[in-house]
């Protein structure tokens, strides 16, 4: 990912950026304060790592692409964490095997907190001081531990959920515990979804990709032209109760709403239900909860929500029609993860218009994750970031209800493989008209 920061920062940016720094590094410390080592080391498959290592991980990075490449004289805090704390930077060497995380015991969570420590404090030293094109891998690094952040509460989610006790990640009247209770029953809360209406697109020519000289990953670049064809996307995403009367209705067990490999997954994966769902009941980091009707459904894969699209009489958006319709909207509103102090119930929005865009859910697009016209990856290991992934993958558009407020764009692409539902995904319908 890179930076289209090109500038130096002013001394009241800079101000900025180093608050944001530490308001960045001490969040992540925050989601792990009430985890014990067993709880931080633990890694319950693949495709997800331990928190701990989130938190090594992202030190890394700074201390990797900041500290050790643009701050004359610094010696790595340990010459032996890059290897284990590298997650797939080849310019950067042989580093420890991806499904075997869950094995590094040592260093313990003790001793990356004083790790971490030591990069802060030399990173807030050396800012002031850095080129510009070191400050803008600060700026890359915050926004990469933002993700992690993200990332770091979906693993110990589905961690938590392998345990037969279904154990709370966090309980009790604490502040976190309260920032974290909804994160499966996002808004609207109890009672009843606003009805869903369909809102007509843009069409003709429209103008995608970050623009401007603020930060973006490099995928979300360069600016190109659409066209558009006349299209409406659903007001809201598809909820949880409509989801169950796609179960009601066989959905689950009628292979032509299905893709070839989607059925195929469906069978060999004994697919019946969202991920975490149990008897009228789903996990949740506080653990087993009752299903909100009314809440978007979440944790679906890309199969999944195009099985319902089908049954739906619908379709998915594309990413384009989606950032055309964000375009206008605040990225910072809905539910999505704050700094301190409980969630905040969002407003549920008007019975017209496009409400929860960002926020609450992931939302699947029919988007292939593919590089847009002219796009090149920036130079050296930071390029490794996003381009190596454009195959096989799906856009999702709009963040969630576990995405740090401010970290998102209407331009935003995340991806991930069409199987893959330990996120909060959700679907929003689209339709031709």
């Amino acid at each position: 990912m890179a930076s289209r920061t090109d500038a130096s920062p002013t001394t009241d940016t800079m101000e900025q950026l180093a608050r944001r720094f530490a308001a960045t590094r001490r969040l992540s410390l925050d989601l792990v304060a009430t985890l014990s080592d067993a709880d931080a080391s633990a890694q319950s498959m693949p495709d997800a790592s331990p928190a701990k290592w989130h938190l090594a991980h992202t030190s890394w990075f700074f201390e990797t692409f900041v500290l050790r490449d643009h701050v004359a004289g610094y010696r790595l805090f340990d010459e032996r964490y890059p290897f284990l704390f590298n997650s797939y930077y080849e310019a950067e060497g042989p580093r420890h095997g991806r499904p075997k995380r869950g094995l590094l015991t040592r260093p313990s969570l003790d001793e990356v907190r004083i790790w971490r420590a030591h990069v802060d404090t030399a990173v807030q030293t050396a800012l002031s001081d850095l080129s510009p094109a070191a400050q803008a891998l600060v700026e890359l690094g915050i926004q990469h531990e933002q993700q992690h952040q993200e990332l770091l509460l979906t693993d110990l989610k589905h961690l938590f959920a392998q345990n037969p006790l279904g154990p709370a990640v966090w309980s009790g009247d604490s502040a976190i515990a309260n920032k974290v209770a909804q994160f499966s029953a996002v808004l609207p809360p109890r009672g009843e979804a606003s009805a869903m209406r369909w809102v007509k697109g843009a069409e003709g020519v429209v103008s995608v990709g970050h623009a401007g000289d603020t930060f973006a990953f490099d995928c979300e670049v360069p600016r190109f032209s659409a066209l558009l064809t006349p299209h409406a996307l659903a007001s809201r995403p598809v909820s949880n109760r409509e989801w169950q009367q796609f179960i009601d209705d066989g959905g689950y067990h009628t292979s032509s709403l299905w893709l070839s490999d989607g059925w195929a997954w469906v069978q060999s994966e004994d697919v019946d239900t969202p991920a975490y769902w149990r008897e009228g009941r789903q996990f949740t980091l506080s653990g087993w909860q009752e299903i909100d009707p009314a809440a978007p459904v979440t944790h679906i894969s890309f199969f999944e929500a195009d099985a319902f699209a089908s049954w739906a009489g619908a379709r998915l958006p594309t990413e384009i029609e989606w950032e055309a319709a964000a375009a206008a909207l605040d990225p910072a509103s809905g539910q999505q993860l704050d700094a301190a102090g409980p969630v905040q119930p969002a407003a549920p929005g008007a019975d017209t218009g496009l409400q929860q865009m960002f926020g609450s859910v992931w939302e699947w697009t029919g988007s292939a994750y593919r590089p847009y016209p002219g796009f090149r990856a920036a130079p050296g290991a930071v390029g490794e970031y996003n381009g190596k992934f454009m195959s096989g993958q799906f856009v999702l558009r709009g963040g969630s209800c576990a995405t740090p407020r401010g970290h998102l764009r209407a331009s935003y692409r995340n991806f991930f493989y069409p199987h893959q539902r330990w996120q909060f995904t959700g679907v929003r319908l689209a339709k031709d008209l």
